[in-house]
């Protein structure tokens, strides 16, 4: 299902691809097309995250003909893909170092939707460049400051600054620099499902961004997760990022 979107994704940001499955759907045919760009829409499986689909456009989409613009509808947010925060805290640093920049680069949520049926909705945008700046980028360097979201969809508000206190808890305690920002989202951009989440990204004096994150469990599936707990995992398990 979110294999069969994903294709259409692809046929729609290109022009003259060719696309065959056979009839069992074990073997894909697939004869690529010009990278067009352009505007465009795409409704997103809710099976996966929108991460999914967001992870292969963010490598296209330098180099199609026309500056990229896509909305996204779908997952914003799971335990599965990595979640549009991230992607944006991480992947859009990541190209302006290759010198793809300007204000036209740009990842925004305008819904946020939790699995498991979805209803978040974000909108990407990305220039054309004929030749990436080429990198050196051995030395990671040493940790100087954190960020962070926690987010909060049809749940309280007071879930995003539970996480909050406890994922700070751990973190002071090696760094003073550390602010989270809470993002509660309510009526119409808070799409169809509740949920919430937290997602932390720690940067080094060279420019590298490792970041970790987590989110509640959809509704109806597993254990109910307190917020003072994913918070604190959270945070370890950007401490375990790090120690890498």
């Amino acid at each position: 299902d979110f294999e069969a979107s994903f294709i259409r994704l692809i046929d729609k940001v290109t022009n003259g691809s060719r696309v065959e499955i056979n009839q069992t759907g074990t073997t894909l045919y697939y004869q690529p097309g010009l990278l067009y760009g352009g505007s465009l829409e795409h409704d997103c499986s809710p099976s996966r995250g929108i991460g999914y689909y967001l992870e292969s456009l963010l490598c296209l989409a330098p180099f199609m003909k026309h500056p990229l613009k896509i909305v996204l509808r779908g997952v914003t947010n799971d335990q599965v893909d990595p979640s549009v925060d991230v992607l944006k805290a991480t992947a859009l640093p990541l190209l302006k170092k290759f010198g793809i920049d300007g204000e036209s680069l740009n990842i925004k949520i305008n819904r946020r939707g939790m699995p498991p049926k979805g209803g978040g909705e974000i909108l990407f945008a990305c220039p054309v460049r004929k030749v990436l700046q080429p990198v050196q980028f051995t030395d990671p360097g040493k940790i100087k400051r954190i960020r962070g979201t926690a987010y909060s969809v049809r749940v309280s508000p007071q879930m995003a600054n539970r996480m909050v206190e406890s994922a700070r808890g751990i973190l002071n305690k090696f760094l003073p620099d550390v602010y989270i920002y809470t993002d509660h989202m309510k009526g119409v951009s808070s799409g169809k499902s509740p949920g919430f989440g937290m997602c932390l990204t720690a940067e080094t004096i060279n420019g590298t961004i490792l970041s970790a994150e987590l989110a509640s469990n959809p509704q109806g599936q597993g254990a109910a997760v307190l917020p003072e707990e994913l918070g604190q995992n959270c945070a370890k398990l950007l401490l375990e990022e790090v120690y890498r």
